[in-house]
């Protein structure tokens, strides 16, 4: 083998026990609608539901995003939350770091992580306008 085959193969292993839930934490699906509006930083807010549990636990979501954003979108996710403990988990501060945009509509995905450890993966349709390539904090509270 050559060595790009050996560090895609090792980056393959990497990737795949990086993101692989240990046996006791749980996983939850997740759903949500993100409205965001951004000219250099961007602001927004959305309503989403987590399964969990085999229950649904309605949440709201809060974003802020620093870096080159400008537009409007609106974005309809869904995904899974890994790494769960327990519900109250789910709740807090998540980050991400990412790039991507939507002229009139279009697809995209985000990963975000925690203060403590939950990793929530999401994607979905996006419709607006928007281009970034920014930072993003986004805070998740339980209605």
């Amino acid at each position: 083998m050559n060595r790009y085959a050996i560090k895609l193969v090792l980056l393959a292993l990497l990737g795949s026990t990086i993101f692989v839930p240990s046996a006791d934490a749980k996983m939850g699906s997740v759903r949500v609608v993100f409205t965001k509006a951004a000219l250099l930083a961007g602001a927004g807010l959305g309503r989403g539901v987590l399964t969990y549990d085999g229950r649904e636990h309605p949440f709201r979501v809060y974003g802020l995003s620093v870096g080159v954003t400008i537009g409007a979108s609106v974005a309809k996710l869904a995904g899974r939350a890994a790494y769960l403990d327990q519900l109250s988990d789910f709740e807090g501060t998540y980050s991400s770091v990412g790039v991507g945009g939507a002229l009139v509509g279009g697809a995209g995905g985000v990963q975000l992580k925690n203060e403590k450890g939950v990793v929530i993966t999401l994607q979905g349709a996006r419709a607006g306008l928007e281009f970034a390539a920014n930072l993003s904090g986004i805070r998740i509270a339980f209605e």
